[in-house]
């Protein structure tokens, strides 16, 4: 009897201990809560809609206005053609400082069509998906803004809330355009997530890119019958590329060169006067990348002067990489570790299997975990993003929330396949909590918001932002 009572004991103290370990939140930070789940089946609603329809960079006229006319009717101001973007927008509410924006995106990329199954099964042969998650992007983002303007007009917070509704960043990086504007210049801080196969803040910097045309111009002629005649376009980029290919054992491990030949000639038999190439450079830093640009540059010359054509190069932009704030960071971190981790149902978890089985990816589900917030690494491959620009502008605090299993190839159909169902649905409610937790912190806690600006000049130190964008008017709806 007496070790029945020491064993109970026991499982009570070691519970007690337990139950403590979930820190406290306030008042305000459960309403957000609470209103997530109140808003959750207009928000997937919402999110299922910009997934179906599938529009690419600067193609966004459904989606635009779906998330514009959802805000309006929540009671947000709108700002439309914002940098003279036609689907780029700005969605207000409140008066005064602080003033608080958050990020959202909301295109899809070419040729992902596919429906929600866990094998490739297009919707639209050749047709376009949201390979990225930005469907959930911009609605977890737009659901935050609007829960945050619940609590100023209730009187709960004070300040100003912002949603920026950034299209584009998949080919032509739009919020470059907004930047230009000045859209962001008067902030105080700015929230940002992406999707992701973990949760996580994201301390992250990423890399640095540019994008930019070469264009080869030569003379054409029969191919066969006088190609003496002729000066090649094609051998020019041929060239070119030859020269990448052979620069890549001296670049740095962190370095990456990617390009794609837009147009090679239209028929065997003629020398061709004209070729086209879009090239990408990117390294960890923005002075890393444009040493690179500069010499991938000169090799285009180069290839011109030995295939004797003519070559023009155009900017189309490019972007920084992330300006990390961790303490921002820290403070998002606390909600993410209060809220804990995901449930996935069985049916969700077979499904992620299956999937990770057509990927031929290990049959492990999804990594649910909750990790420390890592060290902030000097070198790191992944991809850019045109955050990373914003970040240079305003302090930017960000997430990675899960929405996807682990291993999937992203930028694929299989993540596709998620984004429109109940694993994304569940992670992207996750998220909006974790953002609208984190914006109640930089509201309410003036402390909090100098440190975050303080560690931003900090890092900045004496650089001056400046957009790698051409002059003149943003881009259409392709290169052409």
């Amino acid at each position: 009897m007496k070790k029945q009572l020491l064993l109970l004991f026991f499982c009570v103290a070691v519970f007690h201990t337990s139950a403590q370990k979930k820190p406290k939140i306030n008042a305000n930070k459960k309403a957000v809560i609470s209103s997530v789940e109140r808003k959750a089946n207009e928000l997937t609603a919402l999110s299922d809609k910009i997934w179906a329809y599938e529009e690419v960079a600067l193609q966004e006229e459904q989606s635009s206005a779906a998330l514009m006319a959802y805000a309006e009717n929540q009671g947000f101001k709108i700002t439309k053609n914002v940098g003279g973007l036609a689907t780029a927008f700005i969605a207000e509410y409140g008066s005064g400082a602080p003033i608080i924006g958050i990020l959202g995106e909301f295109d899809a990329l070419p040729g992902l069509s596919q429906k929600t199954v866990p094998y490739k099964d297009p919707v639209n042969e050749g047709g376009a998906g949201h390979g990225c998650g930005h469907n959930l992007f911009g609605v977890a983002s737009l659901g935050a803004a609007t829960i945050i303007k619940e609590q100023i007009e209730s009187g709960k917070l004070n300040g100003t809330v912002r949603f920026y509704g950034t299209p584009a960043e998949e080919k032509y990086f739009g919020k470059l355009w907004m930047l230009r504007e000045g859209a962001f210049n008067d902030l105080d801080i700015m929230m940002d997530w992406h999707p992701d196969m973990f949760t996580k803040v994201d301390v992250q910097a990423g890399l640095a890119l540019v994008d930019f045309i070469v264009e080869f111009e030569g003379t054409a002629a029969h191919a066969s019958g006088e190609p003496w005649n002729g000066r090649s376009a094609v051998d020019g980029l041929e060239l070119y590329t030859t020269g990448i290919n052979y620069y890549r054992e001296h670049m740095r491990p962190s370095a990456r060169v990617h390009y794609q030949i837009m147009d090679a000639g239209k028929v065997v038999n003629v020398v061709p006067d004209y070729a086209k190439i879009w090239t990408r450079v990117r390294d960890t830093n923005r002075e890393g990348m444009e040493k690179i640009w500069k010499h991938v540059e000169e090799i285009a010359r180069g290839a011109a002067i030995m295939a004797n054509v003519d070559y023009k190069i155009s900017l189309v932009s490019g972007v920084h990489e992330v300006l990390v704030n961790r303490t921002g960071a820290a403070a998002m971190q606390k909600n993410i570790e209060y809220l804990g981790e995901l449930d996935f149902t069985e049916d969700e978890i077979v499904f992620a299997k299956k999937l990770q089985e057509s990927t031929k990816k290990p049959q492990v589900g999804f990594d649910t975990k909750i990790y420390p917030m890592e060290e902030t690494l000097e070198h790191l491959s992944g991809g850019s993003t045109d955050v990373g620009d914003v970040s240079w502008v305003v302090p930017t605090i960000r997430l990675a929330a899960i929405t996807a299993p682990q291993d999937i190839p992203w930028h694929s159909w299989a993540v596709v396949a998620c984004s429109g169902m109940s694993i994304d649905h569940k992670g992207m409610l996750n998220a909006t909590k974790v953002l609208t937790m984190t914006m109640v912190d930089v509201f309410e806690n003036a402390k909090l918001r100098e440190e975050v600006k303080a560690e931003y000049k900090k890092r900045k130190g004496d650089y001056v932002y400046k957009g790698m964008v051409p002059d003149g008017p943003p881009p259409k709806n392709d290169f052409d």
